[in-house]
């Protein structure tokens, strides 16, 4: 049996995790992507295909190191929600393991004031 890449095997687990969660308005999807330099973050209304809301480390320098600035992402795109009148949300991790940067997204999202 030939080996996939990991991306083909990212993008199969993905599959899986979104055939069993979606977001509505009410309590809307917090999807995760990971690239090689950057993490980012939205908030996506499933039923009208609506992206509510969105963080990435795009904007902030990387002297800090990646798990603190993929906290404040998860911080940034919990004060968005807030504003937005948004207290739930639905966590959807992309595929990726559930440690490192995708983790403190997480966490920083809590610490923000959404729940999952």
């Amino acid at each position: 049996m030939a080996s996939k890449d990991r991306d083909t095997s990212r993008k199969q687990r993905r599959r899986r995790i979104r055939a069993k969660i979606g977001g509505s308005a009410a309590c809307p999807r917090l999807s995760i992507y990971r690239s090689a330099r950057h993490i980012y973050a939205q908030l996506i209304n499933d039923d009208s295909g609506q992206t509510l809301a969105s963080a990435s480390s795009r904007r902030s320098t990387k002297d800090q190191g990646n798990i603190k600035i993929a906290h404040q992402v998860g911080q940034e795109l919990a004060q968005q929600a807030a504003k937005l009148g948004i207290g739930r949300a639905v966590f959807d991790r992309g595929g990726y393991k559930y440690h490192g940067q995708v983790q403190a997204v997480a966490e920083g999202a809590r610490e923000g004031g959404l729940k999952f």
